[in-house]
């Protein structure tokens, strides 16, 4: 059964967080991505509850946690502190970081700014910083599947996003069986959050250098990551659904570059949203890891 219940962190923000698992088994946090929330963590979590005890936060801006106003609010290091802060808060080190999309690019910085707090990283079709700064400055498809990104910046993105119940975002899924009306209606929640909206969710772009360059003198030029920042010494797993249309193949090019003890899956016909389309694998490579 899952467990509901608002994780306060030393630093002012408070963490929506849902929980399920064996108190006194392995430690197991799950990050979800946009335009998701916690919720999306379930599924794999009851898979798992009888051998590990797992943890998922709503990010900063995202159903229920805190959602500071400001753009400067959700840049990486603030972003990093609350789950460095909510690793420790609930017990310390984990035996095993789990993250998908936006989440992966948290737990990407965190595995390479503070690889004690974990044992293990899976990062579930996120991409890391040093690839995707690569492939958006000379990669023509990944450039145009990323295309998206700088709508989602625009000041009006919000608005645009939640006309005709949400009829621009369910697209992001692309042809999902798995969607549910049952689902939908919980992403409606997610997306409403409280009549904040997706302010707090959009301003993960909006604060964010990594998008496609918008003009020859755009910052993702001048963006420098040296590989002491970016690389990641801890043991990770890589599980890439191949059939991602945002996040094309040539960012697993040269990923062991910056992450030396590297494994890679690849998941065949699975999308960007494995989590959703194989919970059970998902779990099983969890499993795996413990």
């Amino acid at each position: 059964m899952t467990r509901c219940f608002d994780l306060a962190l030393p630093h002012g923000i408070t963490l929506a967080c849902r929980a399920e698992g064996r108190l006194g088994a392995p430690r197991v946090m799950l990050l979800h991505g946009f335009p998701e929330a916690a919720f999306v963590w379930d599924e794999v979590m009851a898979l798992l509850a009888d051998r590990a005890d797992c943890l998922a936060p709503n990010l900063r801006g995202f159903e229920g946690s805190s959602a500071p106003t400001e753009v400067a609010a959700y840049k990486a290091r603030p972003l990093v502190a609350d789950i460095a802060a909510a690793i420790e808060t609930t017990g310390g080190p984990l035996d095993l970081l789990v993250a998908h999309d936006w989440g992966g690019a948290l737990a990407w910085n965190l595995a390479a700014a503070h690889p004690g707090l974990m044992k293990r990283l899976l990062i579930v079709n996120s991409p890391h910083p040093a690839t995707f700064l690569r492939e958006l400055r000379h990669n023509a498809e990944q450039q145009a599947a990323s295309a998206y990104m700088n709508f989602l910046c625009r000041p009006d993105a919000a608005r645009l996003l939640a006309e005709r119940d949400y009829a621009r975002l369910w697209p992001f899924f692309g042809d999902a069986a798995w969607l549910t009306p049952a689902l939908r209606d919980r992403y409606r929640q997610a997306w409403h959050n409280g009549g904040r909206g997706l302010e707090g969710a959009l301003n993960y772009y909006r604060a964010s250098p990594l998008r496609p360059a918008t003009g020859p003198d755009d910052a993702l030029y001048t963006l420098v990551l040296p590989d002491t920042v970016v690389t990641v010494p801890v043991p990770t797993t890589v599980l890439w659904g191949e059939g991602d249309v945002a996040l094309r193949p040539g960012l697993l090019d040269g990923l062991d570059s910056w992450v030396p003890q590297l494994q890679l899956l690849r998941e065949p016909g699975a999308t960007h949203w494995v989590v959703h389309e194989r919970p059970g694998r998902v779990a099983e490579v969890i499993a795996g890891l413990l």
